[in-house]
């Protein structure tokens, strides 16, 4: 399979925090033939492993993609609905969404016309609170009976499409880019380690998987992927970064200003000679905001090295994210590479 079916298959699949399992068996069919053992711990994480010597190596990428659930079902039959995960709230309304209750339904977000709202109600963002999601039921009793209840999950009704070239854009490309990185990468590492490719849950509401992952595998050094700003286009530039779409996977130096991960310089050491040596393009991030499993497997016990390698992305945490698919194909070979070189960092 090449990179574009399986970010294809990746993204145009739905799961939310807590909610994983079709991601998980994506990934189960994709590296059943490539590791010696796949098992789902308690948490929901899916852990595949690759067996080799004492060196051990995790490799994490979140499944999780952010959503909605209900919380509240009125008489006439609209839902309301809580976030999970950080949504920019201007994005949700008018979007297509699916409920996954007992079976798939489609409905729409909405939420008061402006037609009717006051001059100084137009003035305002509508927030997430206000909105509700429209089913095409009349009442209560006719959205139980399409199998809807609360605490159902709810995701963009979104699938890939191709831009221009090798970009293209969709829906939770954070993190199933990342996913499709660890994926290739497993499968094409000569790695003579044992390694713990590991499909991380609940990433999007507090970095929960990798630590209960980390803790249990306690790797000499993991990796994690995913994706990160790229400010490239315009209202981004204010940012004073240079993450570009197309100049290849980007190491994080720092992410959250700090408060999440601080690279070791042997991490860094040991991704940027990686990539250098092999000839792979790649660029450097130091992030105000966000951060990602790095942080939660790097304090782990008593401290486990930890880096990331994240694909470049426009509109993240939006329905219309967009990456250049070479981006991602470099991450899978410095990620390989890295795991083949990494007896020279680590013990």
């Amino acid at each position: 399979m090449n990179t574009w079916e399986l970010i294809k298959k990746l993204s145009n699949a739905h799961g939310i925090s807590g909610f994983e399992d079709d991601i998980k068996d994506i990934i189960k069919a994709e590296l059943e033939k490539y590791v010696d053992e796949i098992k789902i711990d308690n948490m929901g994480n899916v852990v595949c492993i690759k067996n080799g010597n004492n060196l051990k190596l995790m490799v994490a990428a979140h499944m999780d993609e952010i959503g909605f659930m209900v919380k509240f079902i009125d008489d006439k039959g609209f839902l309301r609905i809580a976030p999970i995960g950080g949504w920019f709230s201007q994005i949700v309304v008018g979007q297509r969404v699916i409920v996954h209750g007992k079976k798939k339904i489609y409905g729409v977000v909405g939420c008061k016309p402006p037609h009717l709202m006051k001059e100084d109600e137009r003035k305002k963002a509508i927030e997430i609170k206000d909105m509700f999601i429209d089913v095409g039921a009349s009442s209560k009793d006719e959205v139980l009976e399409m199998g809807i209840e609360v605490g159902n999950p709810i995701t963009i009704d979104r699938e890939v499409q191709v831009l221009y070239k090798s970009r293209v854009t969709g829906k939770a490309f954070d993190n199933r880019a990342g996913l499709a990185m660890m994926i290739e990468a497993v499968k094409n590492t000569k790695s003579d380690a044992t390694i713990y490719a590991v499909g991380t849950v609940q990433e999007e509401v507090g970095l929960k998987g990798a630590r209960t992952s980390a803790f249990a595998i306690e790797p000499h050094a993991a990796i994690a992927t995913d994706v990160c700003v790229a400010a490239d286009f315009p209202g981004a530039e204010s940012s004073y970064m240079d993450v570009k779409l197309g100049k290849g996977p980007a190491i994080t130096i720092a992410d959250a200003a700090g408060r999440g991960l601080i690279a070791s310089r042997n991490i860094l050491d040991w991704l940027k000679n990686t990539a250098e040596d092999h000839k792979i393009p790649y660029q450097l991030e130091v992030a105000e905001g966000g951060t990602t499993d790095a942080t939660a497997i790097n304090l782990t016990k008593a401290g486990i090295p930890a880096g990331v390698i994240s694909v470049p992305a426009r509109y993240i945490h939006s329905p219309v994210e967009v990456i250049d698919l070479e981006d991602l194909e470099n991450g899978s070979k410095l990620i390989a590479k890295a795991l083949e070189t990494a007896k020279k960092y680590f013990k």
